[in-house]
C-alpha cells in the first residue's frame, strides 16, 4: 500500500507540470494580452481628445516598455517559465494583474460563495439521490419508477441557466412574484441582523441558486444509484439470502447495501471537492454571486495570467490527491482490493 501511494505522489509531479506546460505555452501565443488590453483602454479614454490621443499615441512604445517591466513581460519566455515553477514550489501563486491582489487573497475573498454553493448543492444531491435512486431500484419498472425517471431526465436536459432565467422572472422580482432577492449571498443589513435571521436570510438568497444547481446535477447520481443496486439484486448470493428467507430489508441493507455503494463511496472525495471548484459561472452571473466560477472566468477573458495559472496549479494539485484519495477508498470498502498485486 505504502509503496503504491509513493508511486502515485510520484506520479502527481509530471502530470502537474504537463498540465502548466502547456497551459503556459498556449498563454504565449494568446492575442490582446494585459498589456495591450491596458493600452486599448488607455486610448479610448483619449479618443476625446484628438491632441491627447496624439500625445498618447507618440508615447506608446515608452508605456509598453513599462507595462512589460512592470509584469515581467520584459524577460524572456524561459526565465518567466522557469521562475513561475519555482514560485508555485514555495506556493506562491503570484499577484493579480487585473485586482492588484494576490492571488492567494482573491480566491479566499471567493470561497465563501464557491462553499455556500458547493457544500448544499452536494449534500441535497446525495439526500436526494441515493434514496431515490434505492427506491427506484426496489420498485423498479412501477409507475412510481417510470415517472420519477421521466421527471429526473426532464430535470436534466434543462439548462441550469434557463431554469435560473425562468426562476427569476417568476419569483424574484420579474413579471409575477417577489419571493426571493435577485443578487448577493447575504442582505445589506446581514450584520445587523439576529443569528436566526442571519441564517434566515443566508438560505433565503441560496434558494434560487441552489435549485438551478441541483437539478441539474442530481440525476446522474440518481440513475447510477438505481442501476447499481438493481445489478447487485440480481446476484446469484441475494438468491441465497432470499432463500434462506431472511426478510426484503435485512437483504438490502446489510447484503446489497455494501457492495452497490461501492462505485458511489469511491465517487465521494471527487463530487466533494468538484462541487466547489466546478461551479456554473452562469449561475453566479444571474444570481451575481462572485464565486471562483465568475473568477476564473474574469481572468481567461481579461488575460490574467497569474490567476489562471495560479488556479490550474492549486486546481489540479486537489484534484490529483483526491483522485488519490478515491482510489485509496476502494480497499476501505472493499478489503479484496489489493494494490501490492498491481504491476505482477
Amino acid at each position: 500500500m505504502l509503496t503504491y501511494i509513493l508511486k502515485r505522489i510520484l506520479l502527481m509531479v509530471p502530470t502537474l507540470l504537463g498540465a502548466l506546460t502547456i497551459t503556459f505555452i498556449v498563454i504565449q501565443f494568446v492575442p490582446g494580452g494585459p498589456v495591450e488590453q491596458i493600452m486599448a483602454e488607455a486610448r479610448a479614454s483619449q479618443k476625446g481628445d484628438g491632441s491627447a490621443y496624439k500625445a498618447g499615441r507618440d508615447s506608446d512604445a515608452k508605456q509598453i516598455a513599462e507595462l512589460k517591466k512592470l509584469y515581467g513581460f520584459d524577460k524572456p519566455v524561459h526565465v518567466r517559465y522557469v521562475e513561475m515553477i519555482g514560485n508555485f514550489l514555495r506556493f506562491d501563486l503570484g499577484r493579480s494583474f487585473l485586482h492588484n491582489k494576490d492571488v492567494w487573497q482573491l480566491i479566499k475573498e471567493k470561497l465563501p460563495v464557491s462553499i455556500s454553493l458547493g457544500l448544499w448543492t452536494f449534500l441535497l444531491t446525495y439526500m436526494i439521490s441515493l434514496p431515490l435512486g434505492i427506491v427506484k431500484a426496489v420498485r423498479e419498472g412501477s409507475r412510481f419508477d417510470v415517472i420519477s425517471s421521466l421527471i429526473v431526465l426532464i430535470g436534466y436536459a434543462i439548462p441550469g441557466f434557463v431554469l435560473g432565467i425562468f426562476l427569476i422572472v417568476l419569483f424574484s422580482g420579474g413579471t409575477f412574484l417577489e419571493w426571493f432577492p435577485l443578487r448577493g449571498l447575504t442582505s445589506d443589513n446581514w450584520s445587523d441582523l439576529s443569528w436566526p435571521a442571519r441564517i434566515t436570510d443566508y438560505f433565503w438568497h441560496l434558494t434560487l441558486p441552489l435549485v438551478c444547481m441541483v437539478i441539474g446535477s442530481f440525476a446522474v447520481l440518481t440513475m447510477l444509484t438505481k442501476n447499481t443496486f438493481v445489478e447487485e439484486m440480481r446476484k446469484q448470493y441475494v438468491l441465497v439470502a432470499r432463500a434462506k428467507g431472511l426478510s426484503q430489508g435485512r437483504v438490502l441493507y446489510k447484503h446489497i447495501f455494501r457492495n452497490a455503494l461501492i462505485p458511489l463511496v469511491t465517487g465521494f472525495p471527487a463530487a466533494f471537492v468538484g462541487a466547489f471548484f466546478a461551479g456554473s459561472v452562469l449561475i453566479e452571473t444571474l444570481f451575481s454571486l462572485d464565486g471562483l466560477g465568475l473568477l476564473a472566468f474574469e481572468s481567461v477573458v481579461r488575460r490574467d495570467y497569474p490567476v489562471v495559472l495560479g488556479s490550474l496549479y492549486l486546481f489540479t494539485l486537489i484534484g490529483l490527491v483526491v483522485k488519490l484519495i478515491s482510489d485509496l477508498l476502494y480497499v476501505v470498502v472493499d478489503p479484496r482490493v489489493q494494490f501490492n498485486a498491481v504491476g505482477k
